[in-house]
């Protein structure tokens, strides 16, 4: 599976979701569908924690400000 941006996999999700809950899909098509929308959402979380995870990290950097301060205390 094609790696994709996270809004881009979020659309195609919300349009898996959509037709599966059309009921218009056969037993196949919709197996084949949920795998799909499965390995999209498993993505979409990976993405996520890597954000997270960078967003931590980025917290943990002072700021510039804070260090001027502490040094005039």
């Amino acid at each position: 599976m094609a790696k994709w941006k996270f809004e881009e996999a979020m659309q195609r999700l919300q349009a898996i979701v959509e037709k599966l809950e059309s009921g218009e899909e056969t037993l196949d098509s919709s197996m084949k569908l949920y795998e799909e929308g499965a390995k999209l959402s498993a993505q979409c979380y990976q993405m996520l924690d890597k954000a997270e995870q960078k967003i931590t990290e980025l917290a943990k950097i002072p700021d510039r400000g804070e260090e001027s301060d502490e040094a005039n205390l």
